[in-house]
């Protein structure tokens, strides 16, 4: 009796499996874009109202194709006697810290109020953003890049 001919077994890996890989940390603090959306310069009676308010959006996008657990802090302050000789100091109005959670590619509008008591430039780029992933077991989150300075000019009428 003759024996089959044996054939040879070809295993095959595809090429799209997905290899759990651990972000870097150039990744992790890459998650959230952020823009601040406000006038470039705000008219304001300081004679009238000793307070000036003017709505800033901060416009958060998420970049990942994960669920980002998102942290932003407003009372972080530019302490360096040249920033402040530059831009002065201004206050956050209302909640100072917001937790969300972001969907893959969201993006979330966050309603903001900045208090002026005086005319001149300030830098409205203060809040601290951080974000981690959801499923990341990590006690503390990633800073996120800071964009540019977000000028404002503020004037007396």
């Amino acid at each position: 009796q003759e024996l089959p001919e044996m054939a040879l077994l070809k295993f095959f890996r595809p090429e799209n499996t997905p290899v759990p890989a651990r972000p870097t940390p150039e990744q992790l603090s890459n998650l959230i874009k952020t823009s601040l959306h406000y006038p470039e310069s705000f008219s304001h009676s300081f004679h009238q109202k000793s307070l000036c308010l003017v709505p800033v959006t901060l416009l958060l996008s998420n970049c990942s194709q994960a669920v980002v657990d998102v942290m932003i802090d407003l009372r972080h302050k530019t302490t360096s006697p040249e920033a402040l000789e530059i831009h002065g100091s201004f206050t956050w109005l209302g909640q100072t810290q917001y937790k969300l959670q972001l969907k893959s590619q969201e993006v979330y509008s966050l309603q903001l109020k900045a208090c002026f008591v005086h005319t001149g430039v300030y830098n409205l780029g203060t809040p601290r953003v951080f974000a981690k992933l959801v499923d990341q077991v990590t006690l503390f989150e990633t800073s996120q890049q800071n964009s540019m300075p977000a000028l404002i000019i503020i004037n007396n009428i």
